[in-house]
């Protein structure tokens, strides 16, 4: 299921990306804890400018197969740590927040709520204006790491789920959601038990979903001298 599971949100993710590059082809693409994830050749338009980032670990052994280019960076940091932030605003591929689309996949549900609220404030904070696509896990399903038919072998553990994408809103008022799609409906597509999963009541709401937010801009406050 997991093997079906992460083809469905590949393509979901990158049908997401392609339609915002589509519409703002000179963007700027972070795609933060990208693991060693490829979606940049798979929805370059030659113009685009990104950025990946992951820890030093994982950065290390994503070396081995990618390089540097002149729009393609790799920076090593934690996406708690602002300096990535630092690091891409200081490049000279970042133009501005309003043109930006950030990428989280596979992450935020290893990461505890406090966690969760901190990113989005550093994104929020530093890109007002930019488009967000993430992966939202349920609030049930947290409770399966144990029992997951991959994360069991890895020791890492499930520490954060919600039901409804406008509980991100309460976390980060900052953001707006703009949709939410169950992978099920790209999984019930190609094979009969994606079908099953997703139409059975007791498994259906389990599947994670693919999320889409917007960082609002807040305009300066007005001050008046009486």
């Amino acid at each position: 299921m997991s093997h079906e599971g992460v083809i469905a949100r590949t393509i979901m993710f990158d049908r997401e990306a392609a339609s915002f590059i589509a519409a703002h082809p000179d963007c700027t693409v972070l795609n933060l804890a990208c693991g060693l994830d490829d979606r940049f050749s798979r929805v370059d338009n030659g113009t685009i400018r990104w950025f990946d980032l992951d820890l030093a670990d994982s950065m290390a052994v994503r070396r081995q197969f990618f390089s540097d280019t002149d729009r393609r960076k790799m920076l090593t940091g934690s996406i708690l740590d602002t300096a990535w932030v630092t690091a891409v605003k200081s490049s000279g591929n970042y133009k501005d927040s309003s043109c930006v689309l950030i990428i989280i996949e596979g992450l935020l549900m290893y990461l505890t709520e406090a966690e969760v609220k901190q990113t989005f404030a550093i994104i929020a904070d530093s890109f007002p204006g930019a488009r967000i696509i993430t992966e939202l896990m349920c609030r049930a399903a947290t409770g399966f790491s144990k029992h997951h038919d991959t994360v069991k072998h890895t020791g890492a553990v499930f520490r954060w789920g919600i039901d409804n994408g406008t509980e991100v809103e309460e976390l980060c008022p900052k953001l707006r959601l703009l949709k939410e799609e169950s992978f099920n409906l790209e999984m019930s597509k190609y094979t009969f038990r994606g079908w099953l999963f997703g139409n059975l009541p007791k498994f259906k709401q389990l599947n994670n979903r693919l999320a889409v937010f917007e960082v609002k801009v807040y305009s300066p406050a007005l001050t008046v001298s009486v």
